[in-house]
């Protein structure tokens, strides 16, 4: 059995609007999804939080008890409204936000022994007060503990470029992972093509920088390789969560295949490399098929995989 993952970030009910103005409720957040997705990963993951004791904060806890996902003491708090963000979604399945948010965690939390990974990312590490207390505990993480960490940039809560680039090398120069989508990198580092925000990112000292492209696939870049995955060809139901399946199985990936040291060095082989982009590829690739975030189990992306599409579960049985 794998080690635990610790996830840091805000949860939320997502309000989706649909091309037709019907609305539906769904749990999420970033973070949030990012915890439900590597529990279906099979890895043991909790998420230090924060929700109300409303009806959305119960629907929220119901719905990472659902997922196996163990809630931080403390995450619940009472006379607290649940944060909402209200997602409109356009007829190609892109989705735009509007945000009700509130965060904060306690003081002085540390992580657990058997903990072998940190994620966060998002609101969480832009919203005052938290942010700060989420970046002291990442920067306090082992050197034996993985740190994952995908800003999802949101330029409607951090208008200013210059503010929110410096909160992302704040927390990237702590980072092994680092995750990023075209989108993130055209609005943090305009200007600059991939190489460029590859470079940049490898000079805060990253281990890996991911690069997701929506439909074009993504690139995983070390100091030592650089590697291409296509997309895969999905009936696209909406895009929410996609990037967040796809940093879980980078995660799940990388503790469970062994190569969490090798990655924290910059040292990953390049088929090592290749099969992570894979499992995060068709991570998500599965979650863009339904509606809403709903991440693949590990038997969905990997033992189901075969044929030239690299065959991740060949290389999943040669790693571990």
């Amino acid at each position: 059995m794998p080690g635990s993952v610790v996830v840091v970030g805000e949860s939320l009910v997502d309000v989706v609007v649909d091309v037709d103005r019907t609305e539906r409720r769904m749990p999420g957040g970033s973070p949030m999804n990012v915890a439900v997705g590597l529990a279906r990963l099979g890895m043991p993951t909790t998420l230090l939080t924060t929700f109300g004791d409303d009806d959305d904060g119960r629907f929220i806890a119901g719905h990472l008890s659902s997922a196996g996902v163990s809630v931080a003491g403390g995450s619940m708090t009472p006379g607290t409204r649940t944060s909402t963000a209200r997602a409109r979604l356009a007829r190609d399945g892109s989705a735009s936000y509007e945000f009700d948010l509130r965060w904060d965690i306690p003081p002085g939390r540390g992580l657990p022994a058997e903990a072998v990974a940190l994620h966060t990312g998002s609101l969480a590490t832009v919203i005052a007060p938290g942010a700060g207390r989420v970046l002291e505990l990442f920067e306090q993480a082992g050197s034996g503990v993985l740190r994952s960490f995908d800003p999802n940039a949101r330029p409607a809560i951090t208008p200013d470029r210059a503010t929110a680039l410096e909160s992302v090398e704040r927390f990237g120069r702590h980072a092994d992972i680092l995750k990023l989508s075209d989108e993130d990198a055209a609005w943090l580092l305009p200007g600059a093509d991939h190489r460029d925000v590859a470079d940049w990112a490898l000079g805060l000292g990253v281990g890996l920088f991911a690069m997701t492209r929506g439909a074009d696939g993504c690139v995983l870049t070390t100091a030592r390789h650089r590697v291409e995955q296509p997309g895969i060809r999905t009936r696209v139901v909406d895009t929410i969560g996609a990037g967040d399946a796809f940093t879980s199985a980078l995660i799940a990936g990388a503790t469970r295949w062994g190569l969490a040291q090798s990655l924290a060095a910059g040292a990953l082989e390049a088929d090592e490399a290749e099969a992570l982009a894979t499992l995060a590829q068709r991570a998500a690739s599965a979650t863009v098929a339904r509606a809403g975030a709903q991440p693949p189990t590990w038997a969905e992306v990997v033992d189901q995989g075969s044929g030239s599409d690299a065959d991740v579960g060949h290389r999943a049985s040669s790693m571990s």
